[in-house]
């Protein structure tokens, strides 16, 4: 959602590309990063405490002799947008037992999923959350939530033909002291717009049971209006945190920058995808320097321990170097990097890919689009082929075809293209393990040895063979 800022920003940073900081760039270029905040639908508070912030720091700094006066403008803009964000990662308080968790937000910022969101995360994490509908009064909202109970294989609690939500909440914290449940979430009632009995219910909540979090949940995607959203919330009840939805989304992003600075509360969870696993600890420092396009790897690499199975990854591996790698296999694995996120979404996270959003948004469509035909292409084929490739001949190709509405053309090219990547990662594997044992023979990482020689050798001619 920062697409359009981050790209703003780092065009503004490349353009101060003179030996030193003086008082006439530096004007040009607060004068440009005031206009991309403002395009980026920023608070204009905000903006302003923003600009008067950096300067200060700009002008109030000695310029360090030797560094480029761009490094040194993004060293400042980034510290900035840390302090702005919120310093550093604030957790959930979690300390009581059962912790009680009061979800709020208007109707449509997405409450129900993102407390289903929270559930999993809490689930992962080894607790035992327990969700407690207290929305008596949109019509099917209960029926929602246990839906996406049953879905991520967590208890809903209700009182059948019980508009009481007080009653609910008391005997929901009963239940879970009962059952041994260390986390209750609750997912109370929204509304189209803030109104006198929203309030007078949520505030009986909070007086009465005293929970240890009051997360509002705003859609990143409502601009200036989360502000006004977030300012009334925490005015009546004191909000602990807010919950960031639809982070993943097309808007401008004025919202995350814009919500924390208003209300002085953090932003403790990220909505990322649709997806029931896409909530997030948010981290501010992260989330700057992505804006600044200098990726957010740590990130990815979080996300990729919790996607990928070690068992699977083990079994796959051991498959590739044994050649029984199969398109069964091939499936599993595009799976699970579609669980990491979009093309655009992963590449924004690595460092150094100067790719501008067209661009990732064009590779974000092919590559989904490629992995939806190979999809149709290999459930054309009978159980028999997908586990083993090496059965597919020629008539068996043109059944495959006519089954997946390809033409032979482009079968024969997919299968091509499986083959090559089967044989790449089969000498990738092979690499590995000689790797492996070069390390295990100190013999073979002396060049000069015989084995050493030979193991040499042996990487270079493998190495030019999948070059």
């Amino acid at each position: 959602m920062f697409d359009s800022l981050s790209e703003k920003l780092q065009n503004i940073i490349r353009k101060t590309g003179s030996s030193e900081l003086t008082q006439e760039n530096m004007q040009d270029a607060m004068r440009e990063i005031r206009r991309a905040l403002l395009e980026a639908d920023v608070n204009l508070r905000v903006v302003k405490a923003f600009i008067s912030a950096v300067k200060d720091k700009a002008e109030g700094e000695n310029i360090i002799e030797g560094v480029n006066p761009a490094q040194q403008l993004v060293k400042i803009v980034n510290d900035e947008l840390v302090e702005l964000l919120g310093k550093e990662l604030k957790p959930l308080d979690l300390s009581q037992n059962p912790s009680v968790i009061m979800m709020l937000g208007l109707q449509g910022a997405g409450k129900t999923t993102s407390s289903a969101k929270l559930a999993v995360k809490l689930k992962n994490e080894g607790k035992r959350p327990l969700l407690v509908a207290c929305d008596v009064y949109r019509p099917a909202a209960i029926k929602q939530l246990q839906t996406l109970g049953n879905e991520i294989g967590v208890e809903v609690f209700t009182l059948p033909d019980s508009n009481d939500v007080q009653a609910i909440v008391r005997s929901s914290i009963g239940y879970a002291k009962e059952k041994s449940f260390n986390v209750v979430i609750l997912d109370t009632a929204g509304r189209l717009q803030i109104d006198v009995d929203m309030m007078a219910e949520l505030l009986l909540i909070d007086r009465i049971f005293s929970p240890q979090e009051k997360l509002l949940v705003i859609d990143a995607m409502t601009g200036q209006e989360a502000v006004n959203v977030a300012e009334n919330f925490d005015a009546q009840l004191g909000l602990t945190g807010l919950v960031l939805t639809k982070l993943d989304g097309d808007s401008r992003g004025g919202a995350a920058l814009s919500v924390v600075y208003c209300t002085g509360k953090p932003i403790k969870l990220t909505g990322t995808g649709e997806k029931l696993n896409a909530l997030e600890d948010f981290y501010p420092e992260r989330m700057a320097t992505r804006i600044l396009g200098m990726g957010d790897i740590v990130s990815l690499v979080e996300r990729a321990q919790e996607v990928f199975d070690e068992k699977q990854a083990r079994e796959l591996e051991e498959k590739m170097s044994k050649d029984n790698f199969s398109f069964n296999d091939f499936l599993k694995m595009q799976k699970q990097m579609q669980m990491l996120g979009s093309m655009g979404n992963i590449l924004s996270m690595i460092p150094g890919l100067n790719i501008g959003r067209d661009d990732r948004d064009k590779l974000t469509h092919e590559s989904e689009k490629q992995f939806k035909k190979m999809e149709v292409f290999i459930q054309s084929m009978t159980p028999e082929e997908r586990n083993n490739p090496d059965l597919i001949d020629t008539s068996r190709k043109k059944r495959i075809s006519k089954g997946c509405g390809m033409s032979l053309q482009e079968v024969n090219l997919f299968i091509k293209q499986f083959n090559q990547m089967r044989a790449m990662m089969r000498g990738m594997s092979g690499l590995k393990g000689m790797f492996q044992n070069m390390g295990r023979n100190g013999n073979e990482l002396n060049p000069h040895s015989k084995q050493g020689r030979h193991a040499m050798k042996k990487a270079m001619s493998m190495m030019r063979k999948f070059k």
